[in-house]
């Protein structure tokens, strides 16, 4: 299972400052960098920055909003990455969510699986640099992209349902998933996108899962911490479901805290369900300073260990 560190520009607004981080991942042997899509900046724009500041560490984007753009340009803008960062892209891409969709941006969110269905029917031959001429229920192209002289890169797709994870099986080289337990995992996520990606002649899906990760022996703050840092995703509707799903009581069950040794094996618990990417979200515990950098320890030496 490959380790791979969530970069968030909510830690600091400064460029310099993120970038830094990228470097600092790439230095310490992190499999990936992964740039969060908020609402702070540009995902894929931090991402061909980064490309200039690395030489080796894959750069993903978790997850880019499809409602929010139209697919010739995202594919144009990812080729555009994949170039800067010489082929070193994974583009994570999703319907996001209504809350996000309509009541921030006033966009229609319906049918959001039929919806990405058929905008991925668009932007993977897009980036294959295909000629696409497409009339569909939401778009209308006719267009081939000019070669930019790269390979398109691996596209995961977020997903969480039974649709999107057969989806993300069968058309996307694997999935995003955000929230899932070991048992929603082991038991809905992972069989679904496999059968999927193997009905549909495709290699075996790259599973990528996103984690709050805490190495402390204050299991009382930790939980908080988690709780805290969960608390947005938890009021929408699709992560709920995740958490149903996977039998978990409050969200901060989602999370993996607990000393060096019990946050290893949870780890290799996951790489043995087979979960090929973690994505890691390390977060601070309230009255334990060191939380934070134990945390980054343990992670970059299981990252190194992995090679």
């Amino acid at each position: 299972m490959r380790i791979g560190l969530y970069i968030s520009a909510g830690v600091t607004t400064a460029i310099d400052a993120i970038l830094a981080r990228f470097e600092r991942a790439e230095a310490d042997g992190f499999a990936t960098a992964w740039a969060g899509q908020t609402f702070d900046h540009d995902a894929l724009t931090l991402l061909a920055l980064a490309a200039r500041a690395t030489r080796r560490i894959e750069l993903g984007s978790w997850v880019v909003p499809a409602p929010l753009r139209h697919p010739a340009v995202l594919a144009q803008q990812a080729l555009t990455v994949q170039a800067a960062c010489g082929g070193r892209l994974v583009l994570g891409v999703g319907v996001s969510h209504e809350e996000v969709v309509t009541r921030r941006f006033g966009e229609p969110f319906r049918d959001p699986v039929r919806h990405m269905r058929e905008y991925l029917e668009l932007l993977v031959p897009l980036l294959a640099g295909e000629r696409v001429e497409h009339t569909g229920e939401r778009y209308r192209v006719s267009l081939q992209l000019g070669s930019l002289g790269t390979t398109p890169p691996p596209l995961l797709l977020a997903a969480l349902g039974p649709a999107m994870l057969r989806l993300a099986g069968a058309a996307a080289a694997g999935a995003a998933i955000w929230l899932g337990s070991r048992r929603y995992l082991e038991a809905f996520a992972v069989p679904r996108l496999r059968e999927a990606a193997h009905a549909a002649g495709r290699p075996a899906p790259r599973i990528a899962c996103g984690f709050p990760v805490a190495v402390s022996r204050d299991l009382a703050a930790a939980r908080a911490g988690a709780e805290a840092l969960l608390a947005r995703s938890a009021k929408l509707p699709a992560y709920r479901r995740v958490l149903e799903r996977g039998g978990l009581a409050r969200p901060s069950d989602a999370a993996i805290f607990c000393d060096e040794d019990a946050v290893a094996r949870e780890l290799a618990g996951l790489a043995g369900i087979g979960v090929t990417d973690l994505t890691a979200v390390p977060f601070a515990v309230a009255g334990d300073p060191d939380a934070l950098a134990r945390t980054h320890a343990l992670l970059a030496g299981l990252a190194r260990a992995v090679g």
